[in-house]
């Protein structure tokens, strides 16, 4: 079985996507949709940026899944499709328009939404991110449960064995920081971003999101779908409702869906959008697949070249 994972906010830079537009009349057309659904050129933004203004949540993850889409349609002309699939944070969005749960006309105007509303969530307030490495889940929590007496801070991201993403509050994260560092992290250092994604500082986002996603028409997904939440897999309209409002405030539980689509037979891991982000964290979390990336035309043939065949053996 082949997954198709797809990126979230971080993975963006100006230029993603121009060449593959420039030579894939499929990603050229993803990127003319786009543009139509939003009313803005967001394919300019991708292309050219710059990257301050790329750099703005609200733009970043439309601009990320436009981008996705792009090697997606790209990928499915060449006749690759996934048998399973996920995405990390915003990516969960593009690996529903993957198994057919919505489009990506339906699903750019969310994700702006989204990005605008986690950013307004934390308007105001001093907050900040963190990446512990080399401790336990178990460790990180009690360091969190520790520093909580300066304010929030919580894990937010379960990226691979030994990276946790931690955030809230700064003076709790700060401490949080010389905590991790006392109960012997390898690392822990702030991360450049601007607002606490994935804690419990978010639910003002995640209750503005929830009648957003009630008003979209979703279907049930063709193939099994991993959910950030709950690292499980999730199909009937419901259930995903469910999951990508919880999502907003809740941890990425990325190591665990990793190793629950192992579970289900994935061998191959195919990562689908800008960077390659997510093929490292496959690396450090399960030994014995084959991970590919597809972005540029280069590594969209690389990726077909193996996977087609690899399919028609299966």
């Amino acid at each position: 079985m082949i997954a198709f994972v797809f990126p979230g906010q971080g993975a963006q830079y100006a230029g993603m996507g121009r060449e593959l537009a420039q030579s894939s009349p499929e990603a050229a057309e993803v990127f003319a949709r786009a543009d139509r659904t939003l009313g803005f050129p967001l394919s300019a933004m991708c292309w050219e940026g710059p990257d301050e203004l790329l750099r703005q949540t609200e733009n970043t993850q439309p601009a990320i899944l436009a981008t996705s889409c792009a090697v997606l349609a790209v990928l499915t002309a060449r006749g690759l499709a996934p048998d399973a699939t996920a995405g990390l944070s915003l990516g969960e969005y593009t690996a529903l328009i993957a198994a057919g749960v919505m489009t990506m006309e339906e699903a750019l105007p969310l994700v702006r939404s989204r990005g605008r509303f986690m950013q307004e969530a934390a308007a105001g307030r001093r907050t900040a991110m963190a990446a512990i490495l080399g401790l336990t889940p178990e460790t990180v929590r009690e360091v969190c449960r520790a520093a909580s007496a300066h304010g929030t801070v919580e894990p937010s991201n379960f990226n691979s064995p030994g990276q946790i993403v931690i955030a809230g509050d700064e003076p709790a994260v700060q401490d949080g920081i010389a905590r991790a560092k006392a109960a012997g992290a390898k690392r822990a250092v702030l991360l450049p971003v601007s607002a606490p994604f994935h804690t419990s500082l978010m639910r003002p986002a995640a209750d503005r999101l929830k009648p957003l996603l009630e008003a979209v028409p979703l279907r049930e997904a063709a193939i099994p779908v991993v959910s950030n939440v709950s690292a499980q897999t999730i199909r009937t309209p419901g259930e995903i409702r469910d999951a990508l409002t919880a999502q907003v405030a809740s941890p990425v539980r990325w190591d665990d869906s990793v190793r629950t689509m192992v579970g289900l037979g994935v061998r191959a891991f195919i990562e689908v959008g800008p960077g390659s982000s997510l093929s490292g964290l496959i690396r450090k979390t399960v030994d014995g697949v084959t991970i590919l990336r597809a972005e540029d035309r280069a590594t969209v043939e690389e990726a077909v070249s193996w996977a087609l065949p690899e399919k028609r053996r299966a």
